[in-house]
């Protein structure tokens, strides 16, 4: 993969911001490199405030929704929730069916079978709900996409609530979109055109929330009732990979102060498997140990596993279950790790800028995650396909110059099924239109060359001397971070290396700048290209001399995180490297 370094060039008075609010000039750049502007932006992103979440009733559909809602809970009509198997539509899931349960409705949950059922809502399952003497069907996570689905709903004259975040899907008509928003009695998404909801980067729980916080406003309920229900939106914020902007970063910001509080049995139950301390859980515990495992039950085997977890109110069940899902996560990594094997070595010979990848045999559970770490390899849009019952399935992960469902919609036609959003889709379709996919998708492909350089944004060049143990504090206030609020990016330029530690996956330097300023370093995830780097610019007589602690020729520049070091007691700074050159 190709890489371009830039840095960060936004003007605004630093130092008056940092006067202003009692911050460092460096920390005022970074908040104006992450496009928070005036005085009433820069104070919310310092002080976010769950009071500032947008009113629910913005949405459109959400009076009709609760209305809805409320008539079939006082006339105990059976409702029924349908959500996805992954960790947002879990989580959505779960809020909704806790919320209506205690509201006394007469309601129960589905959770799609990833093989037997695939996404969303079908014929099948509406028909299941039908003779199941359903009234009501309430979508999560899914349900934009459904609109024949929808309509043969209505033609058993059930009613139908959608809550989902997906894009809308769309045909263009004279070069113009006409959306193909589904027939249903209430559609609650804030990317419908007409939707005058003003954050559009809600992930499917936030979505779900907006309508609990609604249905609770409208019965005269607090805020405070719905604070714990924030922990699962985070979470789902978190692994749906949004924006963690505005309202999400506020959100998974106050989710994870209250998981420190959070009395729920099932999720303690998951986090104590995890091996985790619930005072300090940041964005990766989400993203990387609890999110996986609460998808990976919907993987390998049944969210409803996911489902029950979350449900459980005996600690000694839960903690069977939590430890289940564990287990299910550890046999998810083995497979991911051999077909990304396979996925790498395809990608290596392929010269394709739309990357479609077949892989027989793989679990189509995890398409998606092979689909990303190709294409965080290769920085290539990729699209993993596996056999499926009825054809080909699969997922594709993408890049931020390629638009995913806007680009695969323009081959729509070639697919059974299709679904998803600027970063990520979900297709279906015939095996013999594999290879008119792979050229369609290649010959509609408008990226440049300049399109598949990997774009390293770096926010400022920080001489080590610059770093102390109070900025590393203060650097706190950027949290959380992830897509769209991402960690700050720091470099220092002519680094030599004073002393270099091979300890198994993890080197240690000790590095000095051109000031003669000195501090240790780290390299946790590429340890071993950074050796291979030093072996190919400066030889391994170079290295053998560092790794001896004596004088040598190497020179590099690199990326960095400034970070405190705690070991048996003592506190030393630390500069963590990401990138080299």
């Amino acid at each position: 993969m190709k890489e371009q370094w830039y840095i960060q060039t936004k003007k605004a008075d630093f130092n008056g911001i940092a006067a202003k609010f009692h911050i460092s000039p460096i920390t005022a750049r970074l908040i104006r490199n992450r496009d928070v502007v005036g005085e009433e932006e820069i104070r919310a992103y310092l002080y976010p405030d769950i009071k500032q979440l947008n009113s629910p009733w913005l949405l459109k559909d959400m009076d009709i929704a609760v209305g809805l809602l409320k008539i079939k809970i006082h006339g105990k009509n059976k409702i029924r929730i349908i959500c996805d198997y992954d960790v947002d539509g879990i989580c959505s899931g779960y809020l909704l069916y806790r919320t209506l349960k205690e509201l006394q409705a007469e309601v129960d949950i589905v959770v799609p079978h990833r093989i037997s059922d695939g996404y969303g809502i079908n014929e099948k399952l509406i028909q299941k709900a039908y003779d199941d003497g359903v009234d009501t069907i309430l979508t999560c996570d899914n349900g934009i996409a459904a609109f024949h689905q929808v309509e043969f709903a209505k033609s058993l004259g059930m009613t139908v609530i959608i809550t989902d975040h997906h894009e809308v899907p769309f045909e263009e008509e004279n070069g113009e979109k006409v959306y193909l928003v589904p027939h249903a009695d209430a559609v609650i998404n804030q990317k419908q055109p007409d939707c005058p909801y003003p954050y559009k980067e809600l992930c499917g729980t936030m979505v779900a929330f907006q309508l609990i916080h609604a249905l609770y406003d409208s019965l005269g309920y607090p805020l405070l009732k719905l604070h714990d229900l924030l922990v699962y939106a985070a979470i789902a914020t978190v692994c749906d990979v949004v924006d963690l902007t505005g309202e999400n970063r506020m959100v998974v910001r106050f989710g994870l102060e209250q998981m420190k509080k959070i009395k729920d049995v099932g999720l303690n139950a998951l986090i104590d498997a995890c091996n985790l301390d619930k005072e300090h859980l940041g964005t990766y515990h989400l993203g990387f140990v609890l999110g996986p495992c609460l998808n990976a039950s919907g993987r390998l085997d049944t969210a409803k596993r996911a489902i029950s977890l979350l449900q459980c109110q005996d600690a000694e069940r839960a903690g069977m279950l939590a430890e289940n899902m564990k287990k299910l996560n550890e046999e998810r990594k083995a497979m991911n790790q051999e077909y990304e094997k396979k996925a790498f070595e395809m990608a290596q010979e392929m010269t394709d800028r739309v990357l479609v990848l077949y892989l027989p045999g793989c679990h189509e559970s995890i398409a998606g995650i092979v689909a990303g770490r190709v294409k965080e390899k290769f920085h290539r849009p990729t699209l993993v396909l596996t056999d499926a019952e009825h054809g080909l399935k699969g997922s594709g992960r993408s890049i931020e110059a390629y638009h995913m469902f806007h680009e695969f919609s323009k081959v729509k036609s070639l697919f059974t099924k299709f679904g998803g959003h600027a970063m990520a889709a979900g297709v279906s379709l015939e095996k013999e239109n594999l290879e008119l996919l792979k050229r369609k998708l290649n010959e509609n492909c408008n990226l440049t060359e300049d399109d598949l350089y990997l774009k390293v944004w770096i926010d400022m060049q920080l001489p080590l001397e610059y770093i102390t143990t109070q900025l590393v504090e203060e650097l706190n206030v950027i949290q959380p971070c992830g897509k769209g609020n991402e960690k700050p990016v720091f470099a220092e330029k002519d680094l030599k290396i004073l002393k270099l530690d091979v300890r198994e996956k993890v080197l240690s330097l000790n590095v000095e700048n051109a000031s003669h300023s000195r501090i240790r370093a780290v390299i946790f995830n590429r340890a071993g290209e950074f050796l291979e780097f030093l072996k190919e610019r400066f030889g391994q007589e170079e290295i053998d001399k560092a790794l001896a602690g004596r004088k040598n020729e190497i020179r590099f520049m690199a990326t960095f995180y400034p970070s405190v070091n705690e070991y048996r007691g003592c506190q030393n700074l630390q500069i963590v490297i990401d990138r080299f050159c």
